[in-house]
């Protein structure tokens, strides 16, 4: 066999072969399909080395494949996505950002366990009126429905879902763009913690703070993005999610420039979510887009030690 051929076979399969780690999953504890068991088995049929379990605004998922990620031999790390809002002059209610907190020191503290369900109670008051308004508008969907998906962290995603098996739009998609998104008829909003707060308390649970999918920022003028990381870096942000399913390669290079700029440590994750998103693969994202590999885990473990 020539050199060339050689060379391209070695290099496919090599890359194919290359340990990987996800940081940024769900399970059925949260929005996702996978149960934590069927998260860390998948993870050792796709080989992971690592894996991050980040369900919105609860341990749960982390907590029940802690033991089945130790006896598959698969470092978990315990995780965290918060919903928080953003301050902004063209924005009455705020911007909705997203938090990953990462704990690579043992679990979080308890005092941020409480806060937490705080949080999560504030989900289910939001459920109650969100049912309420679109029972108003002719959508019926009963609570204890949604409840049945997704169980006490019930929340959109899974209206969505009931929302189409009852045949009141076509895709779930469709329900959050005419009911359930922040512009559509139907939203009802809820008490989040501001970033600066959420940032805070994950910073003195002794986690690290990272600014999840920097894309949904929503800004095309640079400077404008530029500045909104800027402001976060001020509060005390310590990471950026530059891999991600929703990111192509332009977006790469921009996140990875910005985390250069600021001093941030560069992290990524599929943001998978078993059939609720749809393309989306554990440990390479978007038809291969995402390839995250240890050397990241050991930045983000520095990072965790200086915070």
């Amino acid at each position: 066999m020539c050199c060339w051929k050689i060379y391209w076979w070695v290099s496919f399969f090599g890359r194919g072969l290359r340990a990987l780690i996800d940081l940024h999953t769900h399970t059925t504890e949260s929005d996702g399909t996978f149960t934590p068991a069927e998260l860390v088995a998948e993870a050792v049929k796709r080989r992971l080395e690592a894996l991050a379990i980040t369900d919105h605004d609860t341990f749960a998922g982390f907590d029940q494949a802690l033991p089945l990620a130790d006896e598959a031999g698969i470092e978990l790390i315990c995780g965290i996505e918060l919903s928080t809002k953003m301050e902004m002059k063209d924005r009455p209610r705020g911007k909705s950002i997203h938090l990953l907190g990462y704990f690579m020191r043992g679990k979080p503290t308890e005092e941020f366990r409480q806060w937490l369900f705080g949080i999560q109670q504030s989900r289910r008051e939001r459920n109650v009126a969100l049912s309420d308004k679109l029972e108003s508008l002719g959508v019926p969907v009963p609570l204890e429905e949604v409840y049945s998906l997704g169980r006490s962290m019930a929340g959109r995603p899974h209206f969505a879902k009931r929302m189409v098996e009852k045949g009141y739009v076509g895709t779930q998609q469709e329900a959050f763009d005419r009911y359930l998104d922040e512009s559509a008829e139907a939203y009802v909003d809820r008490r989040e913690p501001t970033l600066a707060e959420g940032i805070r308390h994950v910073l003195d649970a002794g986690g690290v703070p990272c600014l999840a999918h920097p894309v949904r920022l929503g800004k095309r003028e640079p400077r404008e993005e530029e500045e909104l990381i800027r402001q976060m870096c001020k509060m005390g942000l310590r990471a950026i999610e530059v891999w991600h399913s929703d990111h192509n390669g332009r977006h790469r290079e921009r996140f990875d420039w910005l985390a250069r700029r600021y001093n941030l440590t560069m992290t990524g994750g599929s943001d998978f979510h078993g059939d609720n998103k749809p393309g989306v693969e554990l440990g390479t994202g978007r038809l291969g887009n995402v390839r995250v590999g240890p050397k990241v885990l050991e930045r983000l473990r520095v990072t965790s030690r200086r915070s």
